[in-house]
């Protein structure tokens, strides 16, 4: 059957208005579009394609075909570019639906991914017995990695990638959750801003050190309840996926199998990311044709 997937493109984006610190932009076009559009419509490309639109392809190579994006309740950029239907707009083949994640009354953010992945299962409750994949809007996944989630025999998988392949800054790479697993592959535990025995406990026999780029599948009966449990974070004050899957993996007796993966992921967080995003997705779609 083909697969189904959830994009995560709810969130306000509000890291990605700031100017940049470490670079200087020499696009107008590409600094206008960071501070007027959602992050996964930026243009990229000889064609000027939005973000999303590789990562769709990306989807689409892997197998994937209905597709829904979880958007924010004042975002119009999205449904007038993939289709202005709340279901099965067409988009190359792909069949796109929206669920809509609202910013609750007293907030000025929404309340996290976990909500928002919760969002779009109930709103696809035609869903109730099957496998997806969930992802970011704002990670460039290769198809490898989302064929791999697709095709896991598993009810809960994640892919685990090596810190040592990602080509960012020191600084940046430390502040990503690290994965803890047992000797079979299955996930002990996401660790956030984990201490250095921690680190050394997550560290493989090999020594190498794998961390979390939020891109996981599940088994909607199995992590739908989990959502509905998850609680608020402490400091961040956002109802967060990783917790939810460290609740599936313990709490609720969910088994999350790892896939290793050794690649980089482009990554568009804030502005500074954005020429080293056009120089990766120019390299890697010269031909784009989508």
């Amino acid at each position: 059957m083909p697969g189904r997937l959830v994009i995560l493109a709810g969130g306000i984006g509000s890291r990605m208005r700031k100017p940049p610190e470490k670079v200087i932009i020499d696009d107008c076009r590409l600094t206008k579009d960071a501070d007027e559009k959602p992050k996964a419509m930026i243009g990229f490309g000889a064609i000027r394609r939005p973000f999303l639109d590789y990562l769709l392809y990306n989807a689409q190579e892997a197998g994937y075909r209905d597709i829904v994006i979880v958007i924010g309740d004042k975002d119009d950029q999205i449904r007038l570019y993939y289709g202005e239907k709340e279901r099965n707009n067409d988009f190359h083949g792909l069949c796109i639906s929206y669920a809509l994640q609202a910013v609750p009354e007293g907030r000025e953010k929404p309340l996290g991914t976990a909500d928002a992945l919760l969002q779009a299962l109930v709103m696809r409750e035609d869903w109730g017995d099957r496998k997806f994949t969930v992802c970011n809007s704002d990670n460039l996944y290769s198809t490898h990695a989302l064929q791999l989630l697709l095709e896991t025999p598993y009810d809960n998988a994640m892919i685990a990638y090596d810190r040592s392949a990602l080509e960012f800054d020191e600084e940046r790479i430390e502040k990503f959750a690290v994965i803890h697993k047992d000797d079979a592959g299955y996930l002990r535990r996401i660790i956030e801003k984990p201490s250095r025995e921690e680190m050394h406990q997550a560290r493989d026999p090999s020594g190498k050190l794998e961390v979390s780029m939020n891109v996981f599948s599940f088994y909607y009966p199995l992590i739908l309840p989990v959502l509905q449990a998850v609680p608020l974070h402490s400091v961040r004050n956002e109802k967060e996926l990783p917790i939810a899957v460290n609740m599936l993996a313990t709490e609720y007796h969910g088994e999350v199998m790892n896939y290793p993966l050794s690649e980089h992921v482009p990554d568009l967080t804030s502005k500074d990311d954005i020429l080293r995003v056009r120089e990766e997705i120019n390299r890697l779609y010269k031909d784009f044709r989508y």
